[in-house]
């Protein structure tokens, strides 16, 4: 897997929700670079996580889509004395 990229307009979101977070919930002020710290060390150890997760999610979509489709094309076919 490549490593996970964010654009600058990202980064400075991400970096903006760390520092909401610490202030709202640990009553805590943290820098700029700190944070962006903090969800560079996520991105490396972390991200790998949260990106199969969301490869598993995508194949269970595409599964129950194709299961669907599957269903839908049966349901297509015209009575005939073949057997299959």
């Amino acid at each position: 897997m490549k490593p996970i990229k964010f654009s600058r307009e990202e980064t400075k979101a991400i970096v903006g929700e760390i520092q909401d977070y610490f202030r709202e919930e640990l009553d805590q002020d943290i820098g700029a670079i700190p944070a962006e710290m903090l969800m560079l060390f996520f991105a490396d150890k972390m991200g790998a996580y949260y990106y199969n997760r969301g490869v598993y999610d995508a194949q269970g979509v595409i599964r129950e889509r194709i299961e669907n489709l599957t269903d839908e094309l049966f349901a297509l076919e015209q009575p005939t004395k073949h057997l299959r």
